[in-house]
């Protein structure tokens, strides 16, 4: 099947950041979710924060003003933006799991369509489960969105009926955000949000194998 061009990082990065309104306290999680930080709108006050005891997070440093003091959860260095704040982590896990958060977005392997995350462990022989703070997150956050690749290298559906990895959580994504297309999840299953240029709902469908409601 011919697919239309994917979003890049870049652009998946942007789209996802057009949807964090003013004001809220939002938590990137490791790995692409970072690049979220680099585009959030001129003029919309977000405060991001790190699981490692940060608020007030701004875009990566310049190439050459890294300040390796300075990292997010993912051991990244980070800016921080006027008013920003340092904190024990148990006090971030207290955030986290105390409900301050309006939203985290985080990576998967899988998603349901009724919103389970798989984003911990594909339980291969050997791998190093590396949970971190995601059940926290995940359960924590008013909201829990994704941001991922749509397939895997092979060509299968990231986003299915039921997840085949160990849980993260369960029921707790609302919205997930891909290369190909952004989609909700709701306790009646996929709900189209928008796509790239070129890509429908029928062939989206077709794609993930299941139902696309409007």
């Amino acid at each position: 099947m011919g697919l239309p061009p994917r979003r890049s990082k870049t652009e998946l990065a942007q789209r996802v950041a057009q949807d964090i309104f003013d004001g809220a306290v939002v938590n990137l999680g490791i790995g692409m979710p970072t690049l979220v930080a680099n585009y959030i709108p001129a003029g919309r006050e977000v405060v991001l924060h790190s699981e490692n005891g940060i608020l007030g997070m701004g875009p990566a440093p310049a190439a050459g003003e890294e300040d390796y003091d300075l990292i997010n959860a993912g051991k990244q260095p980070v800016t921080l933006l006027p008013g920003g704040a340092f904190f024990h982590h148990a006090d971030s896990f207290g955030m986290m799991r105390g409900g301050h958060l309006d939203i985290c977005v985080l990576g998967a392997f899988q998603v349901s369509a009724t919103g389970d995350l798989a984003n911990w462990s594909t339980g291969e022989p050997g791998a190093i489960p590396a949970v971190g703070g995601a059940m926290d997150l995940a359960i924590g956050a008013r909201q829990t969105w994704v941001m991922m690749d749509l397939l895997t290298k092979t060509g299968q559906s990231k986003v299915v009926s039921a997840c085949s990895y160990p849980l993260t959580g369960a029921g707790c994504v609302k919205r997930i955000y891909t290369d190909l297309a952004t989609l909700d999840c709701t306790p009646q299953g996929l709900r189209w949000v928008d796509a790239v240029p070129g890509l429908d709902r029928d062939t989206l469908a077709q794609l993930i194998g299941l139902p696309v409601q409007t």
